[in-house]
């Protein structure tokens, strides 16, 4: 039996491999193009004198938050890849994919199963009569009821004539792809958002140190007027006014210190820890890490292939693409090869007589679709408009890239140009400060100039900083515009 068997499905292999090479349904996936083509990145006009910072298009970096020079940011960034709960997630949807992209390729492969079975069964009267004799093999003993022995194995094969598995197995592919750059997608905001966590963190706490050195200043005028009122030199209203600045500034406190826990705690569910567990390296106050000079920003070619969800987009319009291929086959007869072999026996010890215990069956089979109820040719209208959504999610993907880098470029001029103005409002402001500081002292104007002086100060100078976070996470939203880093 084995040789016979043997043949037989060499036989059928030789007819079904040629078969197989199949012709695949559907439309075939090509690229899109993006519907823009930007002339330069950082096209934003003549620079101005009090741009310090400027887009440059040059090669970018993977590691982007290293040009930002703060050593505590990069460790956290490091810690953030293999810590990170999100990033976590989407390495195992991508495994999900990979895994699933097998299952789909396993479809187009023969299967084979061993199979044994032992029975008791027993024939009608009327069957045990029709049994005629001489077609039972000499010397058996055939009673009834009997056991009936059976080992042996059957493989079945679909040929995949019109690229039903073909294009379920494109589609997993790019499937696949999705999961990638999803998680690429996911690692380009997890850095981002830490960077951006970060560079708050540092805005907060300097202004903590402004609020409380304008508080020193506060403190001195309230000293300064109560001496005065005792000597008869000016009335309790200043006095008033002076301790009123001091408990105002003073409520502003509470107010960061909270910004700031939250800021930290924020940190610390980014890289996966309960909160307040980054607090004893995170609250000592540093600088806000300036921008560097220059900026890369790359070339526009490469922006589409650079953002990770323009890539995701592009994998599920050619998964939607795939799916049309699927839906179309449908539509085709579907062809299996089966076969099936065995040792058959009344009695265990039968089944050693290999010659006259063997039975097999061997053949194609086909199925043709008549009658679904319109089932199958809605199910393609279906995968046609997922198709053409698919196409429409591109281009507005795309759209929306665009615009982001163009805003991120935009207002990363603009904070910069702000920020000079506020430098020199609050030289001024400190001027203005001491000048109504040495009138008030001198008796030649009263203390609400002082007063007003020193509001407009404290405001200046917390603008300022704001202004000078507002820079360096534009810096981050630049680069998350781009599509972050960009590595192979």
């Amino acid at each position: 039996m084995a040789v016979r068997m043997s043949r037989a499905v060499t036989l059928l292999a030789a007819v079904a491999i040629p078969l197989a090479a199949c012709t695949r349904m559907g439309p075939d996936f090509v690229p899109p193009t993006p519907n823009w083509q930007p002339a330069i990145l950082g096209e934003t006009g003549q620079p101005s004198k009090d741009e310090t910072s400027r887009p440059v298009a040059t090669a970018i970096d993977a590691q982007w938050w290293k040009a930002l020079g703060d050593p505590l940011l990069t460790a956290l960034e490091t810690r953030l890849v293999d810590s990170n709960l999100d990033l976590q997630l989407a390495s195992l949807r991508l495994a999900q994919s990979r895994a699933q992209l097998g299952v789909t390729a396993a479809a187009g492969q023969p299967t084979l199963n061993a199979d044994g079975a032992a029975s008791a069964q027993r024939l009608s009267r009327k069957g045990v009569d029709d049994i005629n004799p001489a077609t039972m093999a000499p010397g058996s003993n055939f009673r009834n009821p009997f056991q009936l022995y059976q080992a042996g194995f059957d493989v079945s094969w679909e040929l995949d004539l019109w690229g039903h598995v073909a294009r379920g197995v494109e589609a997993a592919e790019a499937g696949v792809a999705a999961s990638e750059d999803a998680r690429r997608d996911t690692m380009v905001v997890a850095t981002a958002e830490l960077a951006r966590d970060y560079i708050r963190l540092r805005g907060i706490q300097r202004k903590l140190q402004i609020i409380h050195a304008n508080l020193d200043i506060a403190r001195q005028s309230l000293g300064l007027t109560q001496a005065r009122a005792a000597g008869g030199l000016t009335t309790d209203l200043d006095v008033a006014n002076a301790a009123a600045l001091v408990a105002t500034i003073e409520a502003q406190i509470p107010t960061q210190e909270q910004a700031e826990a939250e800021q930290i705690n924020a940190i610390a569910l980014l890289l996966g820890q309960a909160p307040q567990t980054t607090t004893a390296e995170l609250a000592a106050p540093h600088a806000v890490p300036p921008v560097p000079p220059a900026v890369p920003v790359g070339v526009p070619s490469e922006l589409a292939r650079r953002r990770p969800d323009i890539r995701v987009a592009e994998a599920k319009l050619h998964v939607a693409t795939a799916g049309i291929g699927v839906a179309t086959a449908d539509f085709y007869p579907r062809v299996m090869l089966t076969g099936f072999g065995a040792l058959q026996g009344l009695q265990l010890s039968s089944l050693a007589g290999l010659a006259t215990a063997e039975t097999y069956s061997l053949g194609p089979s086909v199925t043709l679709p008549i009658f679904d109820g319109g089932s199958r040719k809605r199910t393609l209208e279906l995968r046609e408009a997922q198709q053409q959504e698919a196409a429409v999610f591109y281009q507005r993907t795309v759209l929306g890239a665009l615009h982001d880098v163009d805003n991120a470029l935009t207002a990363y001029g603009a904070e910069q140009r702000r920020r000079a103005r506020l430098e020199a409002s609050v030289d001024q402001g400190r001027k203005a400060l001491g000048l109504a500081r040495m009138r008030y002292e001198q008796g030649v104007t009263d203390f609400l100039q002082v007063l007003s002086a020193q509001r407009v100060l404290l405001a200046s100078e917390q603008e300022l900083a704001d202004s000078t976070t507002t820079i360096s996470t534009n810096f981050v939203q630049l680069y998350k515009a781009l599509g972050g880093g960009w590595a192979q």
